[in-house]
């Protein structure tokens, strides 16, 4: 058996830690920058870079044919999987948000259950979903019941989070079941595209663009966003697949959100208190108890649905990306 590349183990962890901060470079970007718009412009520039970088190795991005479904996968991954996320970091600590945004895995259960030729969850997945769900309570209780504006927007921000998790997990099925043989990097393009045209419209219709407005910090978070982690993270996580298996891979998913609580705690203040240690392990423990119990169920489906977690919400990371050339 060839050994992987060190480069892929690299390639790993830099999107163990890129992924982990995006959530911190979205609250910053937020200080002075509309969500609507501020996705759109991050999402509109990152498809324009891709597509360079897809002109530049002299292919092509793909045809009218594909447009509609990857709008579609714009819409589901980035209008509601990433401008919900960005819409409830308003109000929802960024920590706190990456750790709910982990629990998509348990969207997918109950999305692929719902499905004509969807997986069933056996007992071993829903005692993982009592688990999550009992971490996600114990977390965000104190906030739910303190009243107030605060608990209303808090509450506003948590069902954001909820849609975005519902329309990733949608995405993520669609995507594995209308696999075409594009270029990854060319599908991406596009989806990143039509996700931040969406996004402009979003933001043009709640006349957001009027309070654009950049300070050094926003302007450095958004380029850092748009440039590291919407291309850099997702070439190494494309780099990554191709060379390490998708069960190692997927492994980030609990190495983001504790990025995210220790860097929310350091630099802007956020909770890090017992209670969210433990309601923080909790979830995650659940995660891998749905993930062991997919696993077991359907080797196939398990590392498909690991393969299409990308940190704060983007692109489909389609599950046959190791294939990919």
């Amino acid at each position: 058996m060839t050994r992987p590349p060190r480069l892929a183990w690299m390639a790993w962890i830099a999107v163990c830690i890129i992924w982990g901060t995006t959530y911190l470079g979205i609250r910053i970007a937020l200080e002075t920058l509309p969500p609507a718009a501020m996705a759109a412009i991050r999402w509109l520039a990152a498809g324009t870079i891709v597509s360079v970088i897809v002109w530049l190795r002299g292919e092509r991005l793909p045809g009218p044919r594909a447009w509609p479904g990857l709008a579609l996968l714009g819409l589901l991954m980035i209008g509601f999987g990433n401008g919900l996320v960005v819409y409830a970091e308003q109000f929802v600590p960024s920590g706190l948000t990456a750790v709910i945004i982990a629990t998509s895995p348990f969207w997918m259960v109950g999305v692929e259950a719902l499905l004509p030729t969807g997986e069933r969850p056996n007992r071993t997945a829903l005692a993982g979903l009592a688990v999550g769900f009992g971490g996600i309570v114990l977390l965000v209780w104190p906030d739910l019941v303190a009243g107030g504006t605060h608990a209303a927007e808090f509450t506003a921000g948590l069902a954001a989070l909820q849609f975005a998790c519902a329309g990733w997990a949608v995405g993520s099925s669609y995507s594995r079941r209308h696999r075409r043989g594009d270029d990854v990097l060319g599908a991406t393009a596009l989806q990143m595209l039509f996700g931040g045209a969406q996004m402009a419209l979003v933001a043009t219709l709640l006349g957001e663009w009027p309070a654009v407005s950049l300070s050094a910090r926003s302007a450095s978070a958004l380029v850092y966003l748009t440039l590291v982690g919407s291309v850099g993270a997702f070439v190494a996580y494309v780099y990554a697949l191709r060379h390490l298996p998708v069960s190692t891979v997927s492994l980030y998913a609990y190495v983001n959100p504790v990025i995210a609580v220790v860097l929310g705690a350091l630099v802007l203040g956020e909770a890090f208190t017992a209670r969210v240690v433990v309601a923080a392990a909790i979830v995650l423990a659940g995660l891998a108890v749905v993930r062991a119990a997919g696993r077991a169920a359907s080797p196939r489906t398990s590392g498909a649905v690991s393969a299409t977690m990308t940190g704060d919400r983007g692109v489909s990371a389609h599950p046959d990306l190791k294939r990919a050339t």
